[in-house]
């Protein structure tokens, strides 16, 4: 390179600015973590039914040349990713030919666990459902099954797959696997990799509500669904949640009904997956935006929706995939090569998160979803105020029914502790949520703001600052067992944070004393503490209030200890 002086200068403004960054990080207390620390991984990952019983038009062909065409487009973009079989699938000489002929490293083949018929008989049971592959929860799924069961099913599965790749399956995945069968499947095969359904409620008659939202987690040995909080109690399996869950609109869809739409990386949702404005949204904000620890999507879709349904989602997000891919802003792996990556690098859960800065052309919504082993927390911005729309609790001792006995229900449900739910505990005309709220001529008004600005902190935190209309800052600092919340010394008016439900909500709040809130939810008692400012009930009608003391909340989420 030639040396002038215009390139001395740039050099010197560059310098400048560099100094002057981290003068303002030292300033403020806050250790700026370097972007390429939080990598953003995608998985490619495509499930395999041999056959669709709910559309005699979904031929075994046609869900076989789905899967022909999925491997057609990610080798024409140079995209490695995971197939995972289904029994009948996996027993069946095209998908054994197919996928015996990509090349290891890039692609892996592992185990889609939903439960068929010959699956089931060739383990010595009984086969109960209406088709040959069945999707009710106490059928096509593990947890319809005794434990014993469970265990003849993975040992004729496993062995039936040994035999016809010549090695085990590493990754394992369903909308839901209980955790039975995910140690046993690790302590006797060594899988290294599962995943399950994105958080949803209702939809296709599976519950999942409350877990750790994105990423990937560790499960309890009781509860697959569940974050254990120490290794000691936790299978070493990491499960990733999968489908690529909207950050902003998934959680509100069908409010007020019993069964939640989809808005979804999925490709053949027209909103979603499938639009290309929402999907280059998407992966801006997943790539751009900061993200603590790592942040994970998965692309792909099961074979049962046909290619002429998904094909016009795949053929648009394949190339930005691999855009991204060329340019380093995201890494392309199997599900077996993240599972091995995530057990190396961590020996518990993770805190991580998924920030939205920018959403989507004519929309102002911001959020983050902020997650540790101990809770997870969602906030939202909305008309230039701010909305604590969720906060879920976990506790690795909180059992799943699942566990011991076999379900018995077409429906399947997972939870865990909550203590705001913005979804459940609302109607279309009353949004529950911990809004945050001043006292104006002796009047609650809504305290109102500017963008928030999202910034990693350490190893496992997050600092959100956020600008106030009538001057001064809201702070939050969330951490792995804390949340803290204050305003600076230029904000001069009397705040609080008030806990709206819908009329007839089912919340699981008992009592309310001035520094804990204790709770009571499927036969578990636990508590929300204020370490500094103090609960309340109070007379607007609200479920419960929060008020600082010296211009700060400080709220303990790491410490379950039952009331």
């Amino acid at each position: 390179m030639i040396f002038t002086k215009a390139n001395a200068a740039c050099k010197f403004i560059f310098c400048a600015l560099f100094i002057s960054m981290a003068i303002t990080a030292i300033a403020q207390n806050k250790k700026p973590i370097p972007a390429d620390s939080t990598p953003k991984i995608v998985n490619i990952v495509n499930f395999i039914r041999l056959l669709e019983p709910r559309d005699p038009a979904i031929t075994e062909d046609v869900l076989y040349q789905t899967v022909v065409k999925q491997v057609e487009i990610m080798k024409k973009y140079h995209l490695g990713g995971t197939f995972l079989l289904q029994y009948d699938a996996l027993m069946d000489k095209r998908y054994q030919k197919l996928l015996a002929s990509l090349p290891k490293g890039t692609f892996e083949i592992g185990a889609w666990w939903e439960i068929p018929q010959p699956m089931v008989e060739n383990a010595g049971l009984k086969w109960r459902g209406r088709y040959p592959w069945d999707w009710r929860a106490n059928i096509g799924f593990s947890t319809g099954y005794t434990p014993k069961e469970r265990e003849k099913l993975i040992d004729v599965y496993f062995r039936d797959f040994k035999k016809i790749f010549g090695y085990y399956p590493q990754s394992v995945a369903s909308w839901f696997i209980d955790a039975y069968s995910i140690n046993y499947m690790y302590q006797k095969y060594h899988i290294v990799a599962s995943a399950n359904c994105k958080d949803q409620y209702g939809t296709d008659g599976y519950t999942l509500w409350g877990g750790y939202w994105n990423q990937a987690y560790y499960p309890s040995k009781i509860n697959s669904y569940m974050p254990a909080q120490h290794a000691q109690n936790q299978i070493p399996v990491p499960i990733f949640r999968m489908l690529g869950s909207d950050p902003v609109r998934q959680y509100d869809n069908g409010l007020g009904t019993t069964r939640q739409g989809v808005v979804t990386l999925e490709p053949v949702y027209k909103f979603g997956g499938g639009d290309s404005t929402w999907v280059n949204w998407f992966f801006k904000s997943f790539t751009d935006d900061p993200s603590l620890g790592f942040n994970y999507t998965q692309a792909g879709q099961e074979n049962s929706f046909t290619w002429d349904a998904m094909a016009k989602g795949l053929e648009m997000q394949m190339p930005l995939i691999a855009k991204l891919r060329d340019e380093h802003k995201v890494r392309v792996e199997t599900l077996e090569q993240s599972g091995r990556w995530f057990k190396k690098k961590y020996p518990v859960t993770p805190a991580t998160s998924f920030t939205v800065s920018n959403d989507i052309p004519g929309s102002d919504l911001k959020t983050v979803w902020y997650n540790s082993r101990f809770y997870r927390i969602n906030m939202l911005w909305e008309d230039g105020s701010l909305r604590i729309r969720d906060i879920h609790l976990f506790d690795e001792k909180f059992p799943s029914v699942y566990e011991t006995k076999a379900a018995t229900s077409n429906e399947c449900t997972f939870f865990t502790l909550p203590v705001v739910d913005g979804y459940i505990w609302s109607k279309p005309d009353h949004i529950a949520g911990l809004r945050l709220k001043k006292m104006v001529d002796g009047k609650e008004v809504l305290v109102k703001g500017y963008s928030p600005v999202f910034t990693n902190t350490g190893k496992s935190g997050m600092h959100i600052s956020w600008r106030l209309n009538e001057g001064g800052m809201l702070e939050i600092d969330l951490t792995e067992k804390q949340i803290k919340i204050y305003m600076d010394n230029k904000a001069s008016y009397n705040w609080c944070l008030d806990m709206d439900v819908a009329p007839g909500a089912a919340t699981p709040y008992i009592n309310i004393n001035p520094k804990q809130l204790n709770c009571r939810f499927e036969n578990t008692n636990y508590k929300l503490k204020a370490l500094q400012g103090t609960l309340s009930k109070p007379a607007n009608g609200s479920a419960w209030r929060l008020t600082p003391e010296g211009d700060a909340i400080v709220l303990d989420l790491g410490n379950l200890t039952r009331p």
